[in-house]
């Protein structure tokens, strides 16, 4: 059963023996747990693959005549897995998949361009790209993993590519609130993961002892890191080779 973020501090307060509380502002014991709930919170959701969290989502257009396919993934965003870009040339949605391709083979497709490009210098390095500017996109890659650059555009109907003609999709990071009224955007079936790592988490920094919920959590973390690297690249190309 979900619970609001009241009643996880109120029920990890009776569990330490502490003075129950009304409100998050009642007491300074109750707003740190609320705190630790909401570090715990992050930790799982940074750990684990989410199905609430995923969603579609927009690009952020560089809105720049001098990087005119150039995109931003927003800051609230995992990982994409999937890019469409609306090539209709009279506003009626028709959604083309993009597909992904590694920085090196991005180059090596863009070198070869002998026509109708216009030369882009790139926001990271001020490299060239040719970019075409008589067709809509068809491939995108990142050189950093947070720019997005497609390969072209088409120039007479827009100078820019823009940020209502994309569709992406992919996991984001919700927002914890500290309010007594908040739910965790978390599956029922993980309320009580989140109310036990918390709880034993706040026993250890509260009440004394090693920490040993931090470090296992640092734990789980790093291994998480090394294998879930980045936001764009990895899952698109996965899937683009079993096509």
């Amino acid at each position: 059963m979900k619970k609001t973020l009241l009643e996880i501090v109120q029920q990890i307060l009776s569990d330490l023996d502490s003075e129950n509380v009304n409100s998050l502002s009642d007491s300074v014991e109750a707003l740190q747990i609320a705190y630790i709930v909401e570090q715990t919170f992050y930790d799982l959701i940074a750990t684990r693959d989410i199905p609430e969290h995923e969603s579609l989502i927009k690009l952020t257009a560089a809105s720049n005549t001098d990087t005119p396919t150039h995109f931003t993934v927003p800051t609230n965003v995992k990982k994409i897995t999937d890019i469409w870009y609306d090539v209709s040339d009279a506003g009626i949605f028709s959604y083309s998949e993009l597909l992904w391709v590694d920085p090196k083979e991005f180059l090596s497709r863009v070198d070869s361009r002998s026509s109708d490009y216009t030369n882009v210098s790139d926001t990271d390095a001020g490299t060239n790209l040719r970019i075409t500017n008589n067709r809509p996109p068809s491939f995108y890659t990142s050189f950093n993993d947070t720019t997005i650059v497609l390969d072209s555009h088409k120039a007479t109907i827009d100078t820019t590519l823009q940020e209502s003609k994309t569709r992406a999709f992919g996991v984001t990071y919700p927002t914890f609130s500290i309010s007594a009224t908040y739910t965790p955007d978390l599956d029922a079936a993980m309320f009580p993961l989140l109310i036990q790592e918390s709880k034993s988490r706040a026993f250890s920094t509260l009440k004394g002892g090693v920490d040993q919920k931090i470090e296992q959590a640092a734990r789980r973390q790093k291994v998480y890191v090394q294998n879930d690297k980045r936001k764009l690249g990895l899952y698109s190309k996965l899937r683009n080779y079993g096509r």
